[in-house]
């Protein structure tokens, strides 16, 4: 039977959030013959989430016990997700209830893609939620297409945090990238630049926007720059190599 792998990078601090966003992933309508494993990784060294995680039959929780930051902490849950798909799931982030029948269904109808990103509202403290403008067409993207967008306005026009893949894939690309602010960026460029994706025009998830997100903090402001140049730096290697994907 196929599974989808929800991978999660959590810390100690998102224990209610965290709720939140299990019992949104335990809301999922699946399609017909699949199934779903919710994959959480723990970063830092006083670890407090395994008891969140336990509440749901699907959840894994491992905590490795030492502060390493997002993209190793994703890195580690990667090594043990078991779906053929896996779709990331930011901690203080939720599922709508069809995210992943219509993750699969781009998959089913669209055989050559390793990758699909799905809309997304932002979630405001009140609980209400904002949408916003789809920055690229909705539909298949041929290999390298999207990053027309990303070399002309310096990042991608889709927001990484929501993306399904192919787990192999990623596997093969060395997961998320060691870039202080833009890991995901930084694997998304490398995935769309060398096999083709489809973007769904359905929203579903919503992105929490709160007082302790981790983009909002001075502190993470700093070095954006340099991360922004790292990826631009790859897509130009990526093209001026000319790497290609063979099946």
């Amino acid at each position: 039977m196929p599974l989808l792998s929800v991978l999660t990078a959590a810390h100690s601090g998102r224990a209610e959030l965290l709720a939140r966003a299990g019992r949104s992933v335990a809301a999922q309508r699946l399609p017909d013959g699949w199934e779903l494993e919710w994959v959480v990784q723990e970063d830092g060294s006083s670890p407090a989430l395994a008891a969140v995680v336990e509440q749901f039959p699907f959840g894994r929780h491992v905590a490795h016990g030492e502060q390493l930051g997002i993209a190793p902490t994703r890195n580690l849950a990667l090594a043990r997700v078991s779906g053929e798909l896996v779709h990331v799931l930011d901690s203080d982030d939720e599922l709508l209830p069809e995210a992943v029948a219509v993750a699969v269904a781009a998959f089913e109808s669209h055989p050559a893609v390793h990758w699909v990103a799905a809309q997304a509202d932002d979630l405001l403290p009140d609980d209400t939620r904002r949408s916003f403008e789809l920055r690229y067409p909705a539909g298949y993207v041929p290999a390298g297409k999207i990053n027309d967008f990303t070399a002309e306005h310096g990042e991608p026009p889709i927001h990484c945090a929501g993306v399904t893949m192919r787990t192999r894939t990623v596997r093969a690309l060395g997961g998320w990238a060691a870039n202080p602010r833009s890991e995901d960026s930084a694997l998304f460029v490398a995935l769309a630049e060398l096999t083709p994706g489809y973007i769904t025009p359905e929203v579903t998830w919503l992105h929490r926007l709160h007082d302790a997100q981790t983009t909002g903090d001075h502190q993470w402001r700093t070095l954006r720059e340099e991360s922004a140049t790292m990826v631009r730096q790859r897509l130009t290697a990526l093209r001026e190599l000319r790497l290609t994907l063979h099946h």
